[in-house]
């Protein structure tokens, strides 16, 4: 029999004793300052903000739900308020080359004002200008240039006419302009009389004629210079107006601005654009309406002027306390990288600098970003638009229907602007170790990795740090007190959800989602504070919404669909555990495995793998198997095995190795022919020295084999064989506590694979003696003669076995 004892009780759950705790409330409790249980991480986060290197960039790592946006956003905005606030960046215009808006950079809080003045500068504009226009002195002016210019066409056609009158000719107007006529005593000679006079006088007249017609055409070729000259006057005439109205207002602004050459800079282009363009302001007061297709259009000249010469503000810090820390849930590349909008205008897309819009960068330049690198990775482009702008330190707007040659529309090309941002993306471990492989810019770009733990060591002081943490977010969601023994269950519930008893969980959003139910059942109770049953019933209720499928895997078992023995003796058949995560919820459950052998090649069939329903993990544990019963037993013969082994009544894949021992459990069985107890169930991974190894879910497959048990009726029986490494994991549920307790259910720890088979079958497992025999009637013993008797019918038979090619002992 086996020496083997089940586990007391006090080895199945580690209770939280509610008096350790040192409060009645958690109201009693002061606010916990520093993050616990993460001190790898938090020492990563503070030297990735701290250190001001290209490159260094933080990739936050670990499960969901450890709260690592809420650790890194502190750290982030106790090391932000320390820092100066970020610039303001305003685009102007570029009068020279429109398409290319000027970038302004501007000390924070004045990119608001600045465009405000702009705006006055404008408004005021539209009433200087016309009203420089409309005064009594540029009519003046302008009249005197106009009777100047007149004055000088009539004394020009005048001294030409004086000298045709001389030689009997008359400057004439026609419709096709100025002519010359010959006369006689005052009146213009016809073309008949012309030709009734002296062939000398005709030859006289003619003379004259193309002397003065070259005069006539001189005059005529210097009217456009005269009328060129005139314009450029009053061209001029008009500068020195708009710049008398124009220039104490461009003063003021100088005056304002004289700290910031490059907004003076862009004030002198802006006073030679509105020089330039006056007209544009004269327009919008007296302009006549313009129609399309007799459709009276409104005149848009003074939103023409405020776009022309206005200020678009992309990022503003007024108000701002610290450098920037910005989280954007939408890591597109437009709104990560900025975009550039259109207006529908007359069937046309047209845009301007004032359709510049910020992206995430922008308003975090100078400061932080925080990025979730899933939600980035499923953007198109968005992650190669990130790695430019690091890589470039600038931000530059980039249109992705340019960028790719998919519309042809008129855009922008914004000046980019000098980025200075340090960058933490947060995710899973699997994304970081994907990109860290296979995107060589990532590990150049994100240098610092801050790795979060889900778990921290449980210990009366972290315990009790635990508890303060818990504190806090009943403060801070405003929830009910909770007593020391409701903490202590949260406690507890902890440790499960760790998955291991010297362990607490680290799962902050389990913990916070467990409060707020366990305050929603106080509530509903009218208490005013939260208990230890509140807990139970939050964590009760939690499994009842999630166990649909685990009651009806019971129910299968229960009404005999799932054939499956929980008393009485089967040779080559075990109970083996698995586990199932569907959702929130983690289940055990049982499953028949058997086991068949007869002579064959040395070959341990896993039937699972045959038909592709074994993962690479649960086919290297069966594996094994071979290797075990070949170093044992076979060391000096042919192993000539063959054996199949499956789990009845599975028609999905089967992944893990935690089954490798019920399959060995089995094989011994069916080749020493001994059976084995159907009220135990086995969990454990087994190596080729027999070693049983820890596996994970012993909690959940435990308590799946406890249940088919329970509604059986518990014997005394029944009972879990567990690794021995497994028994520090043990949070088992109360119910199986409390039946192992009164001796109705057992739980038996096992290190290797002949302590198990003694209690599965009630037969020693024999050990060799001094002469390397193993003692007659143990297991082993009858495993070794049927292993011999089966290469002895290998040989008589004549089929060669095939030694397996496993390690030896």
């Amino acid at each position: 029999m086996s020496t083997i004892k089940p586990l007391p009780p006090e080895s199945l759950y580690q209770r939280v004793d509610p008096a350790t705790l040192a409060f009645k409330t958690t109201a009693e409790l002061a606010e916990l300052t520093d993050v616990i249980g993460q001190p790898r991480a938090t020492e990563a986060i503070q030297f990735g903000i701290g250190i001001v290197r290209d490159g260094y960039n933080l990739f936050v790592l670990g499960e969901p739900g450890t709260g690592k946006h809420s650790i890194v956003r502190r750290y982030l905005d106790e090391r932000a308020s320390q820092r100066p606030v970020a610039s303001d960046w305003c685009y102007v215009n570029n009068f020279d080359e429109p398409h290319r808006p000027r970038a302004l950079r501007l000390p924070p809080g004045r990119g608001v004002p600045f465009r405000q003045d702009m705006e006055r500068f404008v408004e005021d504009l539209r009433s200087a200008i016309p009203g420089a226009f409309e005064s009594e002195e540029y009519r003046a002016r302008r009249h005197e240039l106009e009777e100047e210019l007149k004055e000088r066409h009539e004394q020009a056609f005048s001294e030409l006419g004086r000298e045709a009158e001389a030689h009997d000719f008359v400057l004439v107007r026609t419709p096709t302009g100025m002519a010359l006529a010959p006369t006689r005593k005052g009146e213009v000679i016809s073309p008949a009389e012309f030709e009734k006079l002296p062939d000398e006088e005709q030859k006289r007249i003619g003379t004259v004629l193309e002397t003065l017609q070259e005069q006539l055409e001189k005059i005529v070729h210097q009217l456009p210079q005269w009328r060129r000259e005139a314009q450029q006057r009053l061209r001029d005439l008009d500068r020195d107006f708009v710049m008398s109205a124009v220039g104490h207002l461009i003063e003021e602004l100088r005056k304002r601005y004289a700290d910031l050459p490059d907004v003076l800079t862009h004030l002198e282009a802006v006073q030679e654009a509105v020089i330039e363009h006056a007209d544009d302001f004269r327009r919008g007061e007296e302009g006549a309406e313009i129609s399309f297709l007799g459709i009276p259009l409104p005149r848009a000249a003074a939103g023409a002027a405020q776009r022309r010469y206005g200020v678009n503000v992309l990022v503003d810090n007024s108000g701002a306390k610290g450098a920037p820390v910005v989280y954007t849930d939408e890591p597109s590349h437009p709104k990560l990288i900025g975009r550039v909008e259109h207006l529908a205008q007359m069937g046309a897309l047209i845009t301007d600098f004032t359709l510049i819009k910020a992206g995430a960068l922008h308003l975090a330049n100078g400061g932080y970003l925080i990025l979730d690198a899933r939600k980035l990775l499923m953007q198109p482009y968005a992650w190669e638009g990130l790695k430019r702008c690091l890589t470039a330190r600038a931000l530059r707007i980039e249109s992705l229907g340019q960028m790719l040659s998919l519309i042809s529309t008129v855009s922008l090309e914004p000046e980019p602007i000098p980025l200075d941002v340090k960058v933490v993306m947060l995710g899973d471990r699997f994304l970081y170790y994907l990109l860290y492989h296979y995107d060589p810019d990532f590990r150049e770009l994100f240098k610092v990795a801050a790795d979060f733990e889900e778990t921290m060591d449980r210990s009366p002081e972290a315990q009790q740090l635990h508890a303060r943490m818990l504190a806090d977010m009943v403060r801070r969601d405003d929830l009910l007190p909770f007593n020391s023994e409701a903490v202590a269950r949260v406690l507890e519930h902890g440790a499960r959800q760790a998955s291991d008893a010297q362990k607490l969980s680290l799962r902050m959003q389990d913990l916070v989602d467990l409060l707020r139910e366990s305050d929603y059942w106080a509530r509903s109770n009218q208490r005013e504070v939260v208990s230890a049953p509140d807990v139970q019933r939050a964590i009760d209720a939690r499994v009842r919404r999630a166990d649909r499928v685990r009651e009806k895997v019971q129910e299968g078992i229960r009404r005999g669909m799932l054939l499956l023995d929980t008393a009485g003796e089967q040779v080559g058949q075990v109970n083996a555990l698995s586990v199932v995560s569907l959702g929130e919820l983690d289940f055990g459950y049982p499953t028949r495995l058997t086991a068949r052998v007869r002579m064959g090649k040395g070959e341990v069939l896993d039937i699972q793998r045959e038909v592709e329903l074994g993962g690479p993990i649960h086919s290297k544990g069966v594996m094994i198997l071979a290797g075990f019963l070949g170093a044992r037993f076979a060391a000096d013969h042919p192993l000539a095995l063959s054996a199949t082994l499956v789990f009845e009544q599975t028609y999905g894949t089967v992944e893990g190795d935690s089954a490798s021992c019920a399959e060995l459990y089995a094989l011994l069985s069916a080749l020493a022919e001994v059976p084995i107890a159907q009220s135990l169930a086995i969990t454990g991974s087994v190596n080729q020295h027999g070693e049983v190894q820890p596996i994970g879910g012993v909690n959940e497959k435990i308590e799946g084999f406890f249940d088919v048990c329970a509604q059986r009726g518990l014997t005394g029986k029944q009972g879990v064989l567990i690794p021995q490494a497994n028994v520090q994991h043990l949070m088992l549920r109360h119910d199986v506590v409390d039946a192992c307790r009164q001796g109705r259910f057992h739980i038996y720890p096992v290190t290797d694979v002949d302590q198990g088979i003694e209690l599965l079958t009630g037969v020693p497992a024999g050990t060799r003696d001094s002469e390397g025999r193993f003692a007659d009637g143990s297991i082993n013993a009858r495993v070794e003669q049927r292993l011999l008797i089966l290469a002895e019918l290998a040989r008589l038979f004549g089929t060669p076995p095939e030694e397996h090619s496993g390690p030896e002992s």
